[in-house]
């Protein structure tokens, strides 16, 4: 007869053992959630005050003698002398661009920087510098308290913030706000995309959710659409026309394919009532 207090099979511990290493997952977890939340109160408490922010994305990799890189100090110095702080992630590139526009500019430059295997150093133009460990904490720092973004070329991580955007917008989980997709040869094939197979052939999207974004090549543009809709004469969602007489319009909509849109009664989110 087997002792009861060995294990049933060679590979089963006892189930002492099992309890304590229960335990000890549960305690991690745990604590896990407190870090979490520790990175959000700090977040929400570093940034609570800031004035009426951008975000601007873009690669790591880019070289200080891009166009690119040369497009995003400007663009971040001209929004620091409109009384905008700068939010980026605070790394190389154009990160480090729109951070030093800003800086230069006088103004609030934010960088919310990212632990990772590869450091990535923080760059010296940052009047307010953050480091969290999850990215998800940090993305939501990211749309809270931007009231635009602005999106260069970039890889994965850029493209992942414009589509998280997108779909907030979409949802209705936050309201309408601008956000400009800085060179048209870069974007120019994933619009066309989005045209053709997304909206044409699967029409998985509807028309107007081409009009959330606006792909621009010239910094003045980008810099004169972004004021136009945060001080309420242009509409986003609407074609990007001056508004006359008629508001953005922001419905959630479920489409089947060769089925007309439905559209529901759901009332838009309120700048007062952000979902994040």
């Amino acid at each position: 007869m087997q002792d009861a207090s060995m294990p049933s099979t060679p590979n089963t511990p006892p189930l002492a053992d099992r309890r304590d290493d229960n335990n000890h997952h549960l305690a991690s977890e745990s604590w896990r959630v407190l870090k979490i939340m520790s990175e959000f109160v700090e977040g929400f408490e570093e940034l609570s005050e800031l004035p009426p922010a951008v975000s601007i994305f873009g690669s790591a990799r880019t070289p200080r003698d891009d166009p690119a890189y040369t497009a995003a100090r400007e663009l971040a110095g001209k929004l620091a002398r409109n009384g905008r702080a700068v939010i980026t992630g605070g790394g190389p590139g154009i990160m480090e661009a729109a951070n030093r526009g800003a800086y230069e500019a006088g103004g609030v430059s934010v960088g919310l920087n990212i632990a990772l295997p590869m450091e990535q150093e923080p760059n010296e133009y940052q009047t307010h510098e953050l480091i969290f460990n999850y990215f998800f904490v940090r993305k939501v720092m990211f749309v809270k308290y931007a009231r635009a973004f602005v999106i260069f070329p970039g890889g994965f991580g850029t493209l992942d913030e414009l589509f998280e955007s997108l779909t907030l917008m979409q949802t209705l989980k936050i309201p309408p706000f601008p956000i400009v997709c800085m060179n048209s040869d870069y974007w120019g094939g994933l619009v066309d995309w989005f045209r053709a197979t997304l909206l044409e052939r699967h029409h998985t999207i509807n028309p107007e959710d081409l009009d959330l974004f606006l792909v621009a090549d010239a910094v003045d543009e980008a810099v004169e659409h972004i004021e136009c809709v945060l001080c309420g004469r242009r509409a986003v969602g609407a074609g990007l026309p001056e508004v006359s007489g008629r508001a953005a319009r922001m419905t959630a909509e479920g489409t089947r394919q060769g089925v007309a849109v439905r559209r529901t009664a759901r009332k838009p989110l309120s700048p007062d009532e952000p979902a994040i």
